[in-house]
This record gives C-alpha cells, structure tokens and sequence, in this order.
C-alpha cells in the first residue's frame, strides 16, 4: 500500500503535513462583521477551529488506498463547547475546519448528550491501522440534536461533557457530502446542510456522518441553523473588492485556442444584433444593453447573434482578451458564514469539439459550435477570517470543486484555473480531460495547457450582491432572461458520417451515443442562456 519504508517504518502521509496558503492573509478594509473570527447565528456564537490532534488513523482504503485520519478540534477556545470531530483523506494535506460553539441566550442552547450509541469500532478489522477506532453517536436529551460524532482509540465509552448537542430550533436538515473513507461495509463522509442556497440559512459544522451496514437511522445528524437570519457576517463593497484582489484567480488558455473572451460591452460594440421572433429586422444593442428586453423567461422570443457581415462576424467570434472583464456575484452561502465570490466570463463564441476514439483524435465537424458561451469560477471563503477554503471551476452543464490545498497557486494566493480549447470548460490542472467513456478512451477532448495567461483580477465588475442592497446597481444585460446565441439544430447523424468511416463499427455507435447523451447547450444546439437563469444563481453550486 505504500505506507511503509524498506526498513518496515511508516512512511509520512500527506495528511502529516498541514497546508497553508502561500502568502499570509492580508489586513481586510474595516466595516461590519466579516472576518471578526466569530459568528452569531441567533443565541449561538460559533468559531472556527483549524488545529486539531489527532485521535485515529487508518492506513489503506479510501482515496488512492492510503486511508484517513480523525482528529479533535484543538485548543478550544475557553467558554466554548466541542460540536463534533474532523476526518480527513490521508491523500492531502491536512486543511479543514469544524465548528465550535457557545451560548449567547437564555443558556439552554446547547446541551451534554444523555448517553453514546457505539456506530463502529476497527476492532475486527484487518487493514493497517494505527491502534483502534471507536466511532459514538451521541444521544441527545429530548429537544436537541447532535451535529457530529465522537471518535476515540479506547473502547471505553467517551465523558459527556466532551461534547454537546444544539437545541433543535437552531438546527436544520443535512446530508453527505464528500467521500472520506470506507471499508468492510462502513463508510464515512462529510456532512452539510440538505438545502444550500442565497436564502438558505443552513450551516456546515465541518463534521462528518458515518455509516455501518446499510444503516442510516443510526447516524443522523443535523446541521447548524443561522436563525438569526442576518449577512452581517458578510463582507461589504470594500472587502468583497479587496478580496477578489487578493484571490483572482489567473485564467489560462490553451496555445491553439482561437476563441478568446471579452467583455460583453465589446461584443455590443462590435456588432451583436438581437433578434426577435417573427422580426426579420434584427436591432443593434446599445453598448450597456439598456435595449435588450428585462426580465421575464427564456421563451424564444428573443436571441443575440453575431453581426451578418462574414468579416466583422470572424473578428467578433475570436474575441479580444485585451477588453475582457470578468462580472462577479457575491452571494451568501451556508448560512452567511462563507461567501461565495462567483467570477462570470464572457465568450463570443465557443469552437467546435474533438473526439477522442482509443489513439484517433477526430474533429466533430459543427458538433460544438454556438455562440455566446458564459462560464465561471467560483471562490469560497470564510466569513471567521477571510480565508480561501475552495474552489469551484464550471465545466459545461456541470463542474467540481476543489479544495484550497489541492490548488495551483501564482503571485501569492491566487489560484491558478485552465480553459480548454474552444469549450471553455475550467479545470484546475492542466492535460486532457475526456468526457465520455474514459475506460474505452472514447469521449469528446477538453484539453487545457499553459499559454496565453491573465489574472482575472485586472478588471473586474460587481454586477450582483442581493444582500447589498443598493450598494450595488445591476447592469442591463444582466436581466435580460433569453438566449445569448440563436438556436442551430445539427444534423448529428451527417456531421459523425465523416467521421465514423474511419472506425470500427463497434465503436461507432458507443461514440454517437456519448454525443448524443450531451446536453443540448453543450452540443451547440441551443442558444446558452445569462448567468441569471443558471440553476447556481441562487442556489450552491452542483
């Protein structure tokens, strides 16, 4: 497994390291109370506690076969109660939170648990493990709820004062998260709240939810509540500016990429017409798109496209770099105790698609093609101390998150993000991604490597923050609700049948198949619609 050295000593593990950002945080503009290193959620003060000792670990299993460890959130600081324990993959460096809590009502916010349920324990367990691990569900007293379980290396039941369970009014419905480890028909993984969204007022404790043998009911757990119902906790112009100065990330694009962004004023400025239905007159777009219809839904009334004119057309597709500007949401998350700072980008066009078919590459002819393209990355920081904990890069209809650990960093903390060629889709490293059947290495190439670079940063636009109020005017175009390309329906039969000569015939029908089973946006078929009607817009990200 890889987890001794030739002497039969245990080798270090990535999680015997912990991470920090490269550069140290950097003195936030002053206001409100971002980044005060507490919050309160309505009769309950929480902080967030990133040192840890380590209770158990288990070497094998899990990601890249190398196990987890579990650790107690230490030092607590005095006056508040432990929640619940951490766990991580040994795969990374460790860097993580949980949340710890004190009462700030009427002193019955937070209660010892009555008894301990034992989940688990790797007594009978075969695989390479440092001691023994115990896993205890507490039992809350009537009223109240546990956010998180208790990890020990003696089989001897833990103390009730070790931790405490929340009053049931200032919980709320959770759900796993992402996977932590599992063996021999027991799993762990994260824990967050069922709904997540601008409105949302669930809070992640940093815990985790174990699972033995199919059994589920033994194991709930809640979340935190924000019953304050209040953002004060978020950051104001000032410092929501200052950090995405501190965060943008720097964007690279792939040596052969011919379709750049720009700024969506560019593209208004350079021709871009709108169309309406049954209209065979299409109107130019004022440079703020104060002509562009607002509000309403994507019905097919109404479509961008490219000026007529085959030459200003070509210019417009490739995009200018030099213009571009990225727009940004700040949104509340996770109950206002993380804000998520969203980078929107803005292409013309977005190019055709290649196939990967075993060792052929094979372009798709139109399969891809559309214009306009709006992708996105997305920041997540803490609302305790104004730290980046991760991100999230936007690949087509979908996209995945990535911790501030496993990030490539450029000029202090600015994460680093690669767009692939022509379809824009972020990934965090660059080399080729497949999208498709990566087994049978059949599936369409997102390719990304480093060429042309810009820092995101340079210039940038808030064009949304609900809780701001009036603190922030949306532009025009950002309200219009309708489809920033025409809708251009392929022949996908007639496009592959050039290219399904030169293949097998056993292959054939697997690579339509990945083709046809993309989403119509992606194919290049519909016409995408603005960062508003995006299902992330007010909700977390998938």
């Amino acid at each position: 497994m890889g987890n001794t050295t030739a002497t039969g000593a245990l080798s270090p593990l990535p999680i015997d390291t912990s991470f920090r950002l490269p550069s140290p945080l950097p003195s936030w503009p002053p206001g409100g109370e971002f980044a005060e290193g507490r919050i309160d959620l309505g009769g309950l003060e929480v902080r967030q506690v990133s040192t840890f000792t380590k209770v158990w670990a288990v070497r094998g299993g899990g990601q890249d076969d190398l196990g987890a460890t579990f650790f107690r959130p230490s030092p607590v600081p005095p006056g508040f109660s432990v929640l619940g324990y951490y766990a991580q993959p040994n795969n990374r460096p460790l860097f993580g939170w949980v949340l710890v809590a004190t009462d700030t009502g009427n002193g019955d916010a937070l209660a010892k648990p009555s008894d301990y349920t034992l989940v688990w324990s790797s007594e009978s367990s075969t695989i390479k493990q440092d001691g023994r691990g115990y896993f205890w569900l507490p039992t809350p007293p009537q009223g109240y709820a546990a956010v998180g379980l208790v990890v020990t290396n003696s089989s001897e039941k833990p103390s009730v004062e070790e931790i405490r369970c929340v009053r049931s009014d200032l919980t709320d419905q959770s759900q796993s998260d992402a996977y932590v480890w599992s063996t021999d028909g027991f799993s762990v993984n994260g824990l967050r709240p069922s709904t997540r969204g601008i409105k949302a007022l669930g809070v992640s404790v940093g815990t985790f939810i174990a699972q033995a043998n199919g059994a589920t009911t033994a194991t709930s757990l809640a979340c935190l509540k924000n019953r304050a119902s209040n953002f004060t906790s978020m950051p104001n112009m000032m410092q929501a500016e200052a950090l995405m100065k501190a965060y943008s990330p720097w964007i690279y694009y792939h040596p052969d990429e011919e379709y750049l962004p720009s700024s969506v004023s560019w593209l208004f400025d350079n021709g871009a017409l709108l169309y309406q239905k049954g209209n065979q007159n299409p109107t130019p777009i004022g440079s703020d798109g104060s002509n562009l219809p607002q509000g309403g839904s994507n019905d097919g009334a109404y479509w961008i496209d490219l000026p007529v004119d085959g030459g200003r057309r070509d210019k417009v597709k490739k995009g200018d770099l030099s213009s571009m500007k990225v727009y940004l949401q700040i949104k509340p998350m996770l109950g206002a105790t993380f804000t998520d700072v969203v980078i929107w980008i803005f292409y013309p066009f977005n190019g055709p698609a290649k196939a990967k078919v075993q060792l052929l590459n094979i372009p798709l002819g139109k399969i891809g093609q559309h214009v306009g393209d709006w992708e996105h990355m997305t920041l997540r920081i803490s609302n305790f101390n104004g730290e980046l904990w991760r991100v999230y890069f936007s690949q087509h209809s979908s996209g995945a998150w990535v911790d501030a650990s496993q990030l490539e960093f450029q000029e202090g903390n600015k994460p680093v993000g690669y767009s692939s060629l022509h379809g824009h889709a972020m990934y965090a490293k660059p080399g080729l991604v497949l999208q498709g059947d990566s087994k049978l290495g059949i599936g369409i190439r997102n390719d990304t490597a480093k060429g042309s670079g810009i820092d995101s940063g340079g210039s940038f636009e808030v064009v949304a923050a609900e809780y701001m109020g009036s603190a922030v005017s949306e532009p025009s175009w950002l309200n219009y609700m309708r489809q920033w390309g025409p809708t251009v329906s392929y022949d996908i039969a007639n496009e592959l049948k050039n290219v399904e000569k030169l293949l097998p015939k056993n292959l054939r029908s697997k690579l339509e198949n990945i083709i046809k089973s993309l989403p119509a946006e992606v194919l290049g078929e519909e016409g995408p619609t603005g960062p508003k009607e995006k299902n992330s817009w007010a909700m977390d990200e998938k």
